[in-house]
């Protein structure tokens, strides 16, 4: 949840959902390209093959179409803030989930069609406030998408890293909602003003407990790009790794962020 006082950022609802499409549809055709041997290697994901990530992300994403078969629930009680922190105690039942999809469904890109053409069907017309019910808790379709946007992004750059040459687009929105929305959730997790996280062009936050910075430049600051900042906050990357590599720019006593990381449960 966002620090006391402080609303969670809004997200343009058609925005959100055309660029969960957009991300999806790049995976797609990324995954077309890929023989019965790239699908077959393993993953930075424990014991998860390349074709099983891509039937998790097939099911991440159509989960969002099932969810409108549901009533509605009367109120959403978790917000995309709080994705990172509950998403990992389903973990087993969703890769049991994801190779049994993968086995299912030998064609990835009939799979990916009919899951596209699905989302993009059954959502058409229906107001993002709309509550739905989810693995983890009742949320806004808006709030759906925007974690199907952590899905995909983070996913992505698995699929990337396990296939050697493999390059797959990033659309800007998605990228955009994924960044902040680990950005945000990092605020809520050390609420404060004493340091400044900079990624640009996306996200600014203030968190951690401290003085507070008030004008000029901030006495604590952290920086990076976006990739890297997903990266950090799924815990595909160290901190001490990026710092290494230059991947971060950290000034301050309280710029060291790498009790806080990863995010991702």
């Amino acid at each position: 949840m966002p620090p006391a006082g402080k609303r969670p950022r809004a997200y343009d609802h058609a925005r959100t959902r055309a660029a969960v499409l957009a991300q999806f549809h790049h995976v797609r055709d990324a995954l077309r390209e890929l023989d019965e041997t790239r699908l077959a290697l393993p993953t930075r994901l424990g014991d998860w093959t390349v074709r099983e990530l891509a039937a998790h992300l097939a099911m991440a994403v159509g989960a969002v179409a099932r969810s409108l078969d549901h009533d509605e629930p009367a109120r959403a009680d978790f917000t995309p803030l709080d994705y990172a922190a509950v998403t990992g105690r389903h973990a087993e039942d969703v890769a049991d989930a994801a190779r049994r999809l993968a086995a299912a469904h030998p064609d990835l890109d009939a799979l990916y069609t009919a899951t596209g053409r699905e989302l993009t069907e059954r959502t058409d017309g229906v107001p993002g406030s709309r509550v739905v019910e989810t693995r983890v808790g009742a949320t806004t379709l808006t709030g759906f998408l925007v974690t199907r946007t952590i899905e995909l992004v983070v996913h992505t750059d698995d699929l990337a890293a396990a296939v050697p040459g493999l390059e797959i687009p990033y659309d800007r929105q998605a990228l955009a909602a994924c960044t902040r929305v680990f950005a945000d959730t990092l605020a809520a997790k050390a609420p404060g003003g004493s340091t400044e996280v900079r990624i640009p062009p996306f996200a600014v936050v203030q968190c951690v407990a401290g003085p507070r910075h008030t004008r000029g430049t901030p006495p604590n600051v952290v920086e990076t790009d976006p990739l890297t900042w997903v990266r950090l906050a799924a815990g595909r990357l160290s901190w001490a790794d990026a710092i290494e590599d230059a991947k971060v720019q950290a000034s301050g006593e309280r710029a060291d962020l790498s009790a806080l990381l990863p995010l991702l449960g």
